[in-house]
């Protein structure tokens, strides 16, 4: 099951969701200002945060953009604001759900199931348990750290998705659109959104789009993870042997 943090001020809304997640045997902290929120968030791990926006020292959407400073936790936010421009805003700043009051738990448990099958989602039919590598690069899908050339890599929980997924295909070039709908889970998108992550991802690989040594770009087709070509062991010609 989850680790929990809701964060509500409303102490029956925020009862009736702890007696709840605790009945479906997730491990529930709370908190009910957007201050506490950080400092949990901060000493503890958690595999979700339950949000409300309308907090008495802090808005959500402010709490949201600090928390993102300092994790990738999923966020699903709960609120009782329903405006559809608020909500793709907050989606936008990084919010991976977004729940309108009054709502069951029964809907609530759902959305939760569905962000944590996304966020650990392992693509490719590829054990979450298995180490993946690439050349100088390793990928731990279940710790969900990276490391290239011994260095670990401080990746954005949407930087290591996008990694994982090309690390468990190397050398196969994937379709932009299967990134959308196997990263992002979307059916269609921005490019850009792509490109902005890739560029990120990049720079922290520390190669270029015009001077890659990991991530290759085929324009207007897709994009594919391999190793460099100093890591590829060189053709032996035909006909010889290695030494012995």
């Amino acid at each position: 099951m989850a680790s929990v943090l809701v964060v509500e001020d409303d102490q029956f809304v925020r009862s009736a969701l702890i007696r709840h997640l605790t009945d479906a045997a997730h491990t529930v902290r709370s908190v009910g200002t957007a201050l506490e929120a950080l400092r949990e968030v901060a000493h503890h791990r958690f595999d979700v945060v339950v949000l409300d926006l309308g907090l008495p020292d802090l808005d959500g959407s402010e709490a949201l953009k600090m928390l993102r400073g300092i994790t990738d936790v999923p966020v699903i936010i709960a609120t009782a604001r329903d405006d559809e421009t608020e909500i793709v805003r907050l989606l936008n700043a990084g919010a991976d759900d977004y729940l309108t009051k009054p709502f069951s738990v029964e809907h609530l448990s759902a959305r939760m199931a569905a962000v944590l099958r996304r966020s650990r989602a392992n693509g490719g039919g590829v054990p979450a348990s298995s180490v993946l590598r690439v050349g100088g690069l390793t990928v731990d899908p279940l710790r969900r750290q990276a490391e290239l050339d011994g260095a670990r890599l401080d990746l954005t929980r949407r930087e290591f998705d996008l990694l994982a997924f090309l690390a468990r295909r190397p050398g196969v070039v994937v379709p932009r659109r299967e990134l959308l709908a196997q990263v992002w889970q979307q059916s269609y998108g921005d490019d850009q959104t792509i490109d902005v992550h890739l560029s990120w991802l990049r720079r922290k690989l520390g190669e270029t789009a015009a001077r890659p040594r990991y991530l290759h770009t085929l324009r207007g087709v897709g994009v594919k993870l391999e190793p460099p070509a100093a890591d590829v062991p060189a053709a032996r010609p035909p006909g010889t042997e290695p030494a012995r």
